[in-house]
């Protein structure tokens, strides 16, 4: 859909004003010179310190000229190392309700301007207007130099045929921005997000999930690496989109080289907490089950009351009464009375094993949480053989490990953990011969 035209598309002799310089002030340079620490590279850190200047320039220049328009850099791309150390734009700003995106230029005679792919093609990164501005750093000054619109750069971008270059950007044409920031502020107060709509469905690429990612990925430790060189663009873009996995390359590319294994060892892990889909414990709380909790297949179980009952292995329900009862007595644990459960019995390398799964959400917390308690046994009530491990990770590692020990344990494991309502966890059985089984996540939506 295009726009509606506005007074100044309609106007051919719409005056273009000379671009205003922008004076940077210490304070700026300063912070700039700090975010840009931040990165592993002496180049990363280059391109950070000026789209840095970019950010805090643009948003002197938009204070200074339309005070009246509200302009959020709180989730902009340059302030989070992750985004900074594979985006050279500045992304996810808002001015009024609009996303914008800052793209530094070179010199004003530069005949073509650098556009990345994903800030075009990826819709976590697309933004309304794409504004350029040149940083010269050594005068502490910025210039808006001009402005693309997304609808009108993708319609040049299919209209021209212009092609990707192998290290998934775009070599614009200047001649294709709009040399008047006027005009930008312009749109900016008279138009409206629904007149300039983005693609809200995941591109092609982003909805790739190649299955060798996992083994790619590790490849990218040294930060000197570009992405470009080991991934092709499918696999680009399903990191990209992805900030779990940006974080987790960041951590990578500057964590102590003795940290290295143990971050490479949770990729399985959170490359499965956002590929797969979740058991929706949430609906356990309905009397529910989603399907694929009944695929796998998880029984739900009636309301428990810990209180009333005496431990035996034979009734999954009493059984879990039981141990809940135990649990309460031997820890600070409270199981509320809305907490509800269901258990899957898993004949996993010639062990049956039987898996509750208890949940409740926490009503006290200011932001709405939910608790997750597993509780690990076998299905005859014999214990669990020694060495038996129960795992659980999230996106930022293992949050926990219990193994199961006849001198230490009642011949259960259980763990318990807490998240915010779109958190994801993530359980792993072990067996004493490190046999491994990693459950579906478990999410509470």
């Amino acid at each position: 859909m295009t726009a509606p035209l506005l007074a100044a598309d309609m106007l051919p002799d719409f005056q273009t004003l000379p671009a205003e310089t922008i004076e940077l002030e210490a304070d700026q340079i300063d912070r700039a010179w700090q975010l840009s620490r931040l990165l592993p590279t002496e180049a990363k850190q280059w391109w950070t310190y000026l789209n840095s200047l970019a950010l805090f320039s643009f948003e002197q220049w938009l204070a200074d000229r339309a005070p009246d328009l509200a302009f959020d850099a709180q989730q902009g791309s340059i302030l989070q190392p992750k985004y900074a150390n594979v985006i050279d734009a500045v992304g996810h700003l808002r001015v009024g309700e609009f996303r914008v995106c800052l793209l530094v230029a070179g010199s004003l005679w530069d005949q073509h301007l650098t556009l990345l792919r994903a800030v075009v093609e990826l819709p976590e990164w697309l933004a309304h207007f794409y504004v350029v501005v040149e940083v010269q750093e050594e005068l502490s000054q910025a210039m808006i130099r001009g402005f693309l619109r997304h609808d009108q750069l993708v319609q040049q971008l299919q209209a021209q045929d212009l092609p990707t270059e192998s290290d998934w950007t775009y070599a614009l044409p200047q001649t294709w921005l709009d040399p008047d920031p006027n005009r930008l502020l312009l749109y900016l107060r008279l138009l409206t997000p629904a007149a300039l709509p983005l693609p809200q469905r995941p591109s092609q690429a982003a909805a790739t999930q190649p299955v060798d990612l996992v083994a790619l990925l590790p490849s990218l430790q040294s930060p000197d690496t570009p992405l470009w060189q080991i991934l092709s663009w499918e696999q680009g873009a399903t990191l990209l989109a992805n900030p779990e996995l940006l974080d987790w390359l960041y951590r990578l590319q500057t964590a102590p080289a003795e940290r290295a294994p143990a971050l490479v060892e949770q990729l399985g892990d959170l490359l499965q907490l956002f590929s797969q889909q979740a058991v929706n414990v949430g609906r356990w709380l309905r009397d529910e089950l989603d399907e694929l909790a009944q695929a796998l297949p998880w029984v739900l179980l009636p309301p428990l009351n810990p209180a009333l009952r005496t431990r035996s292995f034979r009734a999954p329900t009493v059984e879990a009464e039981s141990i809940l009862r135990e649990l309460e007595c031997t820890t600070d644990m409270t199981i509320p009375a809305q907490a509800r459960g269901a258990y899957q019995d898993i004949p996993f390398a010639q062990v049956a094993l039987r898996l509750y799964a208890i949940t409740w959400p926490l009503s006290e917390a200011a932001v709405p949480e939910w608790t997750l308690l597993l509780i690990l046994g076998s299905q005859s009530g014999a214990g669990l053989p020694d060495g038996t491990k129960l795992r659980v990770s999230d996106r930022t590692g293992l949050l926990i490990e219990r193994t199961a020990s006849r001198d230490l344990g009642p011949g259960y494991l259980f763990v318990r953990v807490v998240g915010e309502r779109r958190e994801k966890f993530l359980a792993t059985l072990t067996l004493p011969d490190g046999t491994a089984l990693t459950l579906p996540p478990f999410s509470c939506c």
